[in-house]
């Protein structure tokens, strides 16, 4: 299997991957590729099970979705990249640097957690969404994604992330909750020895900003971050100020590439 890419950005740039939250695309860091393409390759994936990647049967974990992404370096031919990913993005990027740490430069984690319980609660709504398709549950996740604020004054948007949403295959969306389910990966970030920055969002009500200051404390030397006036997806909602982030992260020292 390979998953499926959308590369921007000069080939002999250094590789930046960026890793997208459940139930989305890579198309979902769209506000952030003009800020980042021209200084370096850009990789948006979609995680397995969402949109143009493969679908095979699940429940799927956290350690497939990163052997997965492993797939995908090996298929462009890159030995080692950048990475930033946002919540299930994030969880696979922490797995990604504890157990390969040797294809990951540096590291960026957004409104993510290294343990997203109660696994009951995953594991309920894979069984909801694999019944009553993604349509079910679209409204409550999406009020989880942005502010109020955010969603009254840009309503096109919210309603196109919802589209994104209801858009994921069923199958994929629900194997990808079970892997959130069975993800415990607090153990596993003290061996991280990639240079990281942890993203919280303020109004976060998926992974608040103390999952992001646990995460910080749990890997050396890690930098912790956090947004203002923004929800789960805080690249969408504070496109600007994300991308100064990332930027400012990733450029001090560029990628190993082949």
């Amino acid at each position: 299997m390979t998953l499926h890419a959308t590369v921007d950005g000069p080939p002999d740039a250094p590789v930046l991957l960026l890793g997208s939250s459940l139930g989305t695309t890579g198309a979902m860091w769209q506000p952030q590729v003009a800020a980042l393409a021209d200084r370096f390759r850009v990789v948006r994936y979609d995680h397995l099970g969402h949109g143009g990647s493969p679908v095979p049967p699940g429940p799927y974990t956290i350690d497939l979705l990163g052997r997965e992404v492993l797939g995908l370096l090996d298929h462009l031919g890159v030995g080692s990249a950048h990475y930033a990913g946002l919540s299930l993005g994030g969880m696979v990027g922490m797995w990604l640097a504890a157990h390969a740490p040797e294809r990951i430069d540096r590291l960026a984690l957004l409104c993510t957690s290294a343990c997203l319980g109660p696994a009951e609660v995953w594991r309920a709504r894979a069984a909801g969404v694999r019944a009553g398709q993604l349509g079910s549950i679209a409204d409550t996740v999406v009020s989880r994604w942005f502010t109020p604020g955010f969603a009254a004054a840009r309503p096109d948007t919210v309603a196109g992330y919802r589209d994104m949403l209801t858009a994921t295959p069923p199958a994929g969306y629900a194997a990808c909750c079970e892997a959130i389910a069975a993800m415990d990966l607090r153990a596993d970030l003290a061996a991280v020895r990639a240079p990281t920055l942890v993203i919280g969002a303020a109004d976060d009500p998926a992974t608040p900003p103390e999952h992001a200051a646990d995460i910080a404390e749990r890997i050396p030397a890690a930098r912790l971050a956090v947004v203002d006036d923004a929800a789960h997806l805080a690249n969408v909602e504070q496109p600007a100020a994300v991308a100064r982030l990332l930027r400012a992260h990733f450029e001090p020292e560029g990628g190993t590439n082949p």
